[in-house]
């Protein structure tokens, strides 16, 4: 049995490091930990939002099994953490940082110790929650970017706490242990702190395919488009990608403190260290921004593991997602994992298997009904609930500019069998929108109690439970 430090970030595109091969941006810990274990090529996340996300993460389940569709928390679920599960079965469970997850209570999560960084949630504006396309906006031509002091000042004081728990706390406990580090760049804004920002002058580039290529026409990339109305200046965007580069390199450098402080306690030999994110980030690529799209920029993560069960200097090629992480946390710990979640653990899976399949799911705000992904071997099928599917050859074409869903029926059609092995597209899309009505019913009865603006309400007053 071995221990586990969990590192995560927010919205990380894997391409933008230079593990990936990027040109300019510098994540030298990152190499590190590489060279001491397996980077994973073609990791994805359960969908490209925060919650849903990181909700099928901590329960192990798929998105549409707990019914987290988006970022909007008033209907509670009580779905068991991995935390909890691992601490019933004598395992010391820590978790600092965001609880951007399953529960409107944090102090839900279970684990044996919890530092959070809030104990209060903005409730979501209906506009927000889903289908946000059919209310014209007008443009956006900025938006928050460029140096900003103490912008990682709260990340920071995490880091501490989490160096500080390795050198004290964890070399005195009798049993085996995960610790879970959340910071939260380079999720937007999109600034940096000055000694990072300067890092990168000049460095500010354009995305290389924009909105003229064709799969930026797609409906669903039309209606993400149209809801967040990007309209950002050549100077804008060119700033906005450089403190995104810059963000990564401060988030590059934590990782480093927490490899020093695992080194520096005696824990290495008995310690998994993994690095991962919650989801990508477009980036501007096909004028998007953000996450929510379910092309590779968006749902692509980093998932870099160091430590006993895995293979120094290993790349593998492997299509896996964060469940495959969160059943590797019991693997190393040598607990027993709730035989209907999700997932296997990455310490059994083969390097380079092409008949394995995942799945990525989004039913969130932006676009007009549900997406759903699978990707197996070189090829990717994007089913859009209402509008055309697409599918990619990614081998060949790893930007997705070419959509060959007319050229391979029969590519589709077994695509869309392993996808329907799982769920039914139209089945769940329904799910997901009568689940959002009443999201929407529990909006209106708040906005009636506390005011039309409803930034911030008690937990106590703003839940709604669901057995």
């Amino acid at each position: 049995m071995t221990n586990v430090v969990l590192f995560m970030s927010d919205q990380h595109n894997p391409r933008y490091s230079s593990i990936h091969g990027h040109p300019v941006v510098r994540t030298p810990h990152l190499e590190r930990l590489a060279a001491r274990g397996t980077v994973y090529d073609n990791a994805y996340c359960p969908s490209p939002l925060c919650v849903p996300s990181r909700s099928a993460f901590m329960t192990g389940r798929y998105v549409h099994e707990i019914e987290r569709y988006n970022n909007c928390k008033l209907i509670e679920r009580r779905d068991p953490s991995y935390g909890s599960v691992l601490a019933e079965q004598g395992v010391h469970t820590c978790y600092l940082g965001s609880a951007s997850n399953l529960y409107r209570n944090p102090f839900h999560l279970g684990f044996s110790e919890t530092l959070l960084m809030t104990a209060t949630e903005r409730i979501v504006d209906p506009d927000a929650v889903r289908r946000g396309v059919q209310e014209p906006r007008e443009p956006k031509t900025d938006t928050v970017h460029g140096p900003e002091p103490d912008r990682f000042a709260e990340d920071r004081r995490y880091i501490d706490r989490a160096v500080e728990w390795l050198q004290h706390t964890a070399p005195e406990l009798d049993q085996p242990w995960t610790i879970t580090v959340n910071v939260h760049p380079p999720h937007p804004p999109y600034t940096a702190e000055p000694e990072w920002w300067e890092q990168y002058e000049g460095a500010g580039d354009l995305p290389e395919h924009g909105i003229d290529e064709a799969s930026a026409q797609h409906p669903y990339t039309q209606d993400l488009r149209h809801r967040g109305a990007w309209a950002f200046t050549e100077d804008v965007v060119r700033d906005v990608r450089r403190s995104y580069y810059a963000m990564i390199s401060y988030v590059d450098a934590e990782l480093g403190r927490v490899i020093d402080a695992v080194d520096a306690a005696g824990l290495a030999e008995d310690t998994v260290i993994v690095y991962t994110t919650d989801h990508g980030e477009m980036l501007g690529t096909f004028g998007l921004w953000c996450k929510t799209s379910l092309y590779e920029d968006s749902i692509r993560i980093p998932i870099v593991a160091a430590g006993p069960g895995f293979t120094a200097g290993e790349r593998v090629s492997t299509p896996v997602t964060l469940l495959d992480l969160q059943a590797a946390l019991f693997h190393a710990t040598g607990a027993q994992r709730p035989q209907d979640w999700r997932g296997e653990a990455l310490q059994t899976l083969e390097a380079h298997d092409p008949e394995r399949m995942v799945f990525v799911e989004y039913h969130g705000h932006g676009p007009r009904g549900s997406g759903f992904a699978v990707r197996k071997g070189d090829w990717k099928l994007i089913v859009n609930v209402q509008a055309q599917d697409q599918l990619f050859d990614l081998a060949n074409d790893p930007d997705e500019l070419v959509d060959l869903a007319g050229q391979y029926p029969a590519r589709v059609a077994a695509l869309m069998a392993e996808l329907r092995s799982i769920c039914d597209p139209a089945v769940e899309d329904l799910r997901a929108s009568e689940f959002i009505a009443r999201q929407l019913a529990e909006i209106d009865r708040l906005r009636a109690e506390h005011g039309p603006t409803l930034r911030r309400i008690p937990w106590s007053e703003a839940t709604t439970s669901v057995p």
